[in-house]
């Protein structure tokens, strides 16, 4: 059988026992001892072995090898140097004295003194008097010997470790590992990679060629310690005790408090365990006593391991073994109802959207409210029973996980149906629950019938004039709104908002998530002016009822900023998109959805005001934390794809921006159906692709396509639907199509105005194309005024270094150009250049189209 993984512990031990560190004489002669030291079954006792045959040419006078529980050590050292060195120490003497003969007289050369297994030092110490520094002393132990030794604390195996150990036993037979390798790393973990438990499961398994792991693995959970495997080891194991066997020793040195603490530890699941959660599932103890029973017994024992302040673990076998005493003691069912007390309440104090902190708080008593949801909800009061899976669901949801997060919600809504029946309350809050998760993954199809059950059931139990009732109508109505389904959200909204308000009053967070909900509603439907005051209002109160630091208040000021991004309010929203991404990081961290969205709208931001080199970084960012956080197959993953395309359209990559517009339609008809506004938004972008490069017979049907589906979804009267007929009439208007483009643009240009107001650069868009148009026809007298009214609005609106500005001022350049009026053309074409030189490069198609027009003024010149 091969040795591994004590390379460093052989090391380790050599350095300590060439340190003198004990003092043992009157006469100051020192001695170096060491010990090994740790729990039944770590291979204390091999360890020992193998430093003793590695070592064995630096110890020329000998290996002595005691046994401290085979009798008297005094005894053994006397019998040894009898038969092994000759030495006949006077029978005259005292067993000490003769003990101090066989010292004096031992063979020349260091000599290596090995105590196996010692529970009391000092009957040990009594025969170490007088030995000289070349005695150097090994002792393996279970308990703590005191500080004044040298000891080496023997931990578990590594993971690579206990799986060459493993593979080490079955050499007979290497492809049974090979074969299932997944299930042998899961063999080693529920061992705890303890090298007693590998050794004895190994050889069992080398025993069974034709026994897999997968079974092997079946019936130690099946049977646990009782398993065969780990009672009876084979004849030629050092170790001639089982697991249970190696264990019931230190057991047996416990007195009942210490057995009944270790008992309770056992509940808590295989992880680290706060011990202030220990202290309060057990209230009529006294913590004091608690404490020096852990510290005098069970740490001393080796029963117990320190993790770190106030951090406690048992090892899995030994929590095994406690595990199989519990039915010893006559509080058992009392004790579980107080750990699963503590538990519940610590799952009760995580919030629906807890910050990094609070995550970080609750993260040791996860593992430990998993057991009881898996193991002991029986012992959950009905009132208290869906507790525990909304913790642990929070606790995922909260960060993103929420692959991690669904098996909760469902195991919830399994576990209330089981108790309760099909018609009860918590079943509906399960549904509700589960549904909503769903509708975060974008799982729509999935998330409906339960919202629709969910709000049934309610109503029924309920009635209708319920604050519950109202939750379930706020996150259907939050469904249909991921869909796309205005017009059935809507009414929903306003009837939650309505329940909300008679029922809590105005002053209550669940009126700032109905308030926020609406408005983004109307945000959606292009209502901003509604939209606006629903915002201000719910951020407001979000933040008179959280204070400024809470991650609701971040989503509220990106919701504001959002607003004001579109309605080219962009030194309103900068400062409003900043302050939610450095408010979300430092409440969230950096790895969560709304880091990524935070991310986006600000990329979005820099976008529209043409700073593509701030909005590459981001929009790229962004897009890999979502496809991290919720895998490729989501609707933000394809809202993160359309963004980081759309800025390398505007940049003129277009070889970089197909595929990815491509990758996000297919991902959106896919997810969201045919009938989506974001259909249409990507349908629309892809056709503007393909008209900025000619394929007009390509963009015409997308074009067609995405406003036909925006009339249908959203109606006649919204900005989306006014810039799908500006791209239309823009592809008529490239085709020399006049008299279909000119209505459109009117018409779009008309309907921007009324929606959004004279001061938007969506208007200053359809004057723009409008002023194009008609000069195109020559109707210059018509463009001239609109396209001086578009330069004036971008530049109060955007600046005078953006894009959109040059743009601009080239269509006024070759509107003047048009007319001969070259002196005045000439110095626009050369600001025109400058902007775009600065903002997109040299090499982009539009900095190379005002080159062209220069050129071509300076060749008429």
């Amino acid at each position: 059988m091969k040795f591994v993984g004590r390379d460093e512990e052989l090391q380790e031990l050599h350095e300590l026992l060439q340190e003198n560190n004990q003092v043992l004489t009157e006469r100051s002669r020192s001695v170096a001892i060491a010990a090994i030291l740790g729990m039944g079954g770590l291979g204390k006792t091999e360890l020992a072995l193998q430093y003793a045959m590695t070592q064995r040419e630096n110890y020329k006078g000998g290996l002595c090898w005691l046994q401290a529980k085979a009798g008297d050590v005094g005894v053994q050292v006397v019998r040894f140097a009898r038969t092994q060195l000759d030495l006949n120490p006077p029978e005259e003497f005292d067993l000490p004295a003769q003990v101090q003969y066989c010292w004096r007289n031992w063979r020349e050369g260091n000599v290596l003194l090995v105590v196996d297994d010692v529970t009391d030092y000092q009957q040990i110490k009594l025969y170490l008097q007088g030995v000289s520094s070349r005695f150097k002393v090994l002792m393996t132990t279970r308990k703590k010997l005191g500080a004044a030794i040298k000891q080496l604390s023997l931990d578990i195996l590594q993971p690579d470790a206990a799986l060459e150990f493993l593979q080490s036993l079955l050499a007979e037979t290497p492809e049974r590992i090979e074969r299932e390798l997944d299930v042998a790393n899961q063999l080693c973990e529920w061992l705890g990679y303890l090298p007693l438990g590998l050794e004895l499961v190994g050889r069992y398994l080398a025993r069974k060629p034709d026994l897999s792991l997968l079974k092997m693995m079946g019936r130690l959970k099946e049977k646990r310690l009782e398993q065969p495997a780990l009672v009876k080891p084979e004849a030629d194991m050092r170790e001639q005790r089982g697991v249970q066997a190696a264990f019931e020793l230190s057991w047996q040195e416990l007195a009942e408090d210490d057995k009944q603490l270790d008992c309770v530890l056992s509940l808590f699941a295989a992880a680290p365990i706060p011990w202030k959660l220990v202290e309060q599932c057990l209230p009529e103890k006294d913590k004091d006593e608690l404490e020096e029973i852990r510290d005098d017994k069970l740490l001393n024992l080796h029963l117990l391991q320190r993790k770190g302040e106030e951090i406690y673990q048992l090892h899995p076998l030994l929590r095994e073994f406690f595990q199989s005493k519990l039915t010893d003691l006559e509080q058992i069912e009392e004790f579980k109802e107080w750990f699963c007390q503590v538990m519940v309440a610590v799952a009760q104090e995580i919030p629906e959207t807890p910050t990094l902190e609070e995550i970080n708080a609750v993260s040791l008593a996860i593992p430990h409210i998993a057991e009881v949801a898996n193991n002991l909800i029986q012992y959950v009061s009905d009132e208290y029973l869906t507790w525990p899976f909304i913790g642990l669901s929070r606790f995922y949801q909260g960060q993103g996980l929420y692959t991690q997060a669904e098996p909760w919600n469902q195991q919830c809504l399994s576990t209330v149906q089981n108790r309760f029946g099909d018609n009860h309350p918590s079943v509906a809050t399960s549904l509700n629950n589960l549904a909503e998760l769903y509708d975060y993954q974008g799982k729509y199809d999935q998330a409906e019938p339960l919202l629709l059950q969910a709000l049934e059931l309610r109503q029924r139990l309920l009635g209708d004039n319920h604050l519950d009732v109202a939750a379930s109508l706020n996150c259907l109505a939050g469904l249909y709104y991921s869909q796309g389904k205005y017009d059935q959200a809507e009414p929903l909204l306003l009837q939650a908002l309505e329940l909300r308000q008679r029922l809590l009053g105005d002053n209550h967070l669940d009126v700032a998530a109905s308030l926020n909900c609406l408005a983004g509603l109307y945000y959606s439907q292009g209502k901003y002016d509604q939209a606006e005051p629903l915002l201000l209002q719910a951020l407001e109160l979000l933040q008179r009822l959280l204070g400024d630091n809470h991650p609701d208040v971040a989503t509220s000021l990106n919701n504001l900023a959002e607003l004001y991004n579109s309605q080219g309010k962009y030194d309103q929203a900068e400062p409003m998109f900043l302050q939610a991404l450095e408010l979300d990081k430092r409440l969230l961290g950096d790895n969560h959805p709304s880091i990524a969205t935070s991310l986006n709208n600000l990329a979005y931001l820099y976008k529209s005001q043409g700073k593509y080199d701030q909005a590459e970084p981001l929009f790229l960012q962004a897009l890999e934390l979502h496809q991290r956080l919720l895998g490729d197959n989501h609707p933000l993953v394809a809202t993160s794809l359309n963004n980081l395309a759309y800025l390398y359209d505007s940049q003129g990559k277009y070889d970089q921006a197909e595929p990815l517009f491509l990758q996000a339609l297919e991902l959106r008809q896919r997810l969201l159906g045919d009938n989506h506004p974001d259909v249409a938004t990507s349908l629309n972008n892809l056709a503007l692709l393909y008209n900025s490069q000619g394929k007009y017979d390509q963009a015409e049907p997308l074009l067609l396509q995405a406003l036909e589906l925006l009339q249908r979804s959203l109606g006649d009267n919204h900005p989306l639907v006014a810039s799908s007929l500006n791209n239309l009439a823009y592809l008529y208007n490239s085709q020399g199509k006049y008299d279909q483009a000119e209505p459109m643009f009117l018409q779009a240009l008309e309907l921007h105005q009324r929606l959004l107001g004279d001061n938007h650069p969506l208007v200053a868009s359809s004057l723009n194309n409008l002023a194009y148009l008609y000069n195109s026809q020559g109707k210059y007298d018509q463009a001239e005024p609109l396209l001086l009214q578009t330069l004036e609005l971008r530049q109060r609106l955007l600046g005078d270094n953006h894009p959109d500005v040059a743009t601009s001022l080239n269509n006024l350049a070759l509107l003047y150009n048009s007319q001969g009026k070259y002196d005045q053309a000439e110095p626009l074409l050369l600001q025109a250049l400058n902007i775009l030189e600065r903002s997109l490069g040299a090499n982009h198609p539009h900095t190379v189209s005002v080159r062209e027009n220069l050129a071509l003024l300076r060749d008429s010149l």
